[in-house]
């Protein structure tokens, strides 16, 4: 395409050549003119609104070419502290109240934090703010609460559900999907595992639900994972992802979601990325109690990382046959978490007495923990005698997870409600417990692939 002229003479690309890319991608799916390419965020945590925004900071000007919509539920009233906050949020920020008030929105802010009337997550979301990331406003989005009439002629439909939902969500949009001609392509973007013990014991994870759900197939379901942050990645600190699934349209989508400060790589692996997208999440919750029991001492923290990663470690080799591929995503992706995740901040809440597992493990402000639930799923997995490994050194047969102190501490923190959160200090300090080097080397020098973990023979 003929670059644009500018004023100096000089000339660049039309629109840093989104067009191009959008066009390109059109093409791919066979939209004709007047057809718009419609991609649809099921779900409005903090990641899915984030995602949502950065396709429409990026294509949203070609409104002819290109429909993006995020639907949430309805009806979910924001209480009066969380008003105020609002409120503080957008006269903070000059570019945000002057778009509101451009927008003639600005008035209802003023009446809901005097409490003169309620506002409601999906009213908040069309004017940029998500419930889960108040801090952080984004662009205006198109908000859709209709899930039938989200989804029914969607090409791209980007799954931002916890896992915990996934599969109820997307079984009610098969149904709307049963006259379809053409198949979407099904971004997740959800990190969470359920464990199920039928025929043998394996992990079904989101793109698995999807396919279930839908009968979409496995090659039009894809699964993008970290290392990110949401609030960052749309405030352009520089962050990496990966999505991962069939070449046909893994490659392309790196392509059409890639942005300067948003490097998108393609994997062909996506049920062990997803696997490992969830497990950093049970790793982290302990993290966060260990930083709040210790003061954020900094030499807890890192021999809590030191055993928990030769924990990971030991899990990857359970689940694939070339752990050393999962490494740098892995670590990497826990590293973030640990620092700045709602998983660790859960930990440290916690910890602090602030919180507590009662309290269940969908939080106001923040949306699904889900690494709750990924510390079950993971215990239960790992605890089944038919997965039986060799301890190197009781010289018996023993469940996995009997080389997963951390793991187990956290179950009867989070699950049993055994212990508190003490009890994860307590398992650290064990003089009995394994040198993380020593952990390592016995997966690597074992045989402990299973790939029936995973669905697979």
């Amino acid at each position: 395409m003929v670059g644009n002229i500018l004023g100096n003479g000089s000339s660049q690309n039309h629109n840093n050549g989104l067009e191009e890319k959008l066009d390109e991608f059109r093409r791919l799916i066979s939209k004709t003119n007047g057809d718009p390419l419609r991609i649809v965020c099921i779900g409005a945590g903090a990641w899915g609104s984030v995602f949502a925004a950065l396709l429409q900071d990026s294509y949203g000007q070609f409104r002819d070419k290109v429909q993006i919509r995020i639907w949430r539920r309805a009806g979910r009233a924001i209480d009066r502290s969380t008003a105020e906050h609002l409120f503080d949020v957008i006269n903070s920020r000059e570019d945000v109240l002057r778009r509101l008030i451009r927008r003639c929105a600005y008035l209802k802010y003023v009446e809901a934090r005097l409490g003169d009337r309620t506002l409601y997550a999906d009213e908040i979301l069309k004017d940029g703010f998500c419930l889960n990331m108040i801090d952080t406003p984004v662009c205006p989005l198109k908000v859709v609460t209709n899930l039938q009439e989200a989804v029914w002629d969607a090409d791209i439909v980007v799954n931002g559900l916890p896992s915990t939902e996934t599969r109820e969500i997307f079984e009610e949009i098969s149904k709307y999907w049963k006259e379809r001609i053409s198949v979407p392509v099904i971004i997740s973007l959800s990190k969470g595992i359920e464990a199920a013990l039928e025929p043998v014991p394996h992990i079904v994870t989101p793109t698995k639900m999807i396919h279930q759900a839908t009968g979409v197939p496995m090659e039009n379901i894809l699964y993008l994972g970290g290392p990110n942050i949401a609030s960052e990645i749309y405030n352009k600190e520089y962050a990496n992802a990966r999505i991962c699934g069939a070449e046909k349209w893994r490659k392309p989508l790196a392509k059409f979601l890639r942005q300067p400060h948003f490097i998108v790589w393609d994997n062909s692996d996506l049920v062990t990325h997803e696997v490992m997208g969830g497990l950093k999440n049970v790793y982290a919750i302990g993290a966060g109690m260990v930083a709040s029991l210790t003061n954020e001492s900094a030499t807890s923290k890192s021999v809590y990382f030191a055993h928990c990663t030769s924990e990971m470690i030991f899990i990857t080799h359970l689940l694939t046959e070339e752990p050393e591929k999962l490494a740098g995503p892995l670590l990497a992706d826990t590293y973030v978490t640990l620092l700045k995740g709602r998983n660790a901040w859960y930990g440290q809440m916690l910890a602090k007495g602030e919180l507590s597992p009662d309290m269940g493990d969908s939080i106001s402000g923040k949306g699904m923990i889900q690494g709750v639930s990924a510390v079950e799923a993971f215990f239960e997995l790992l605890s089944q005698s038919s997965l039986n490994v060799l301890h190197p050194e009781e010289k018996k047969h023993v469940a996995p997870v009997e080389l997963c102190p951390i793991l187990k501490t956290l179950y009867k923190i989070l699950i049993s409600r055994e212990q508190s959160t003490h009890a994860i200090l307590k398992a650290l300090r064990d003089e009995n417990l394994n040198d993380p080097r020593e952990r390592i080397a016995i997966a690597q020098s074992h045989a402990f692939y299973r790939p029936s973990l995973l669905g697979q023979q």
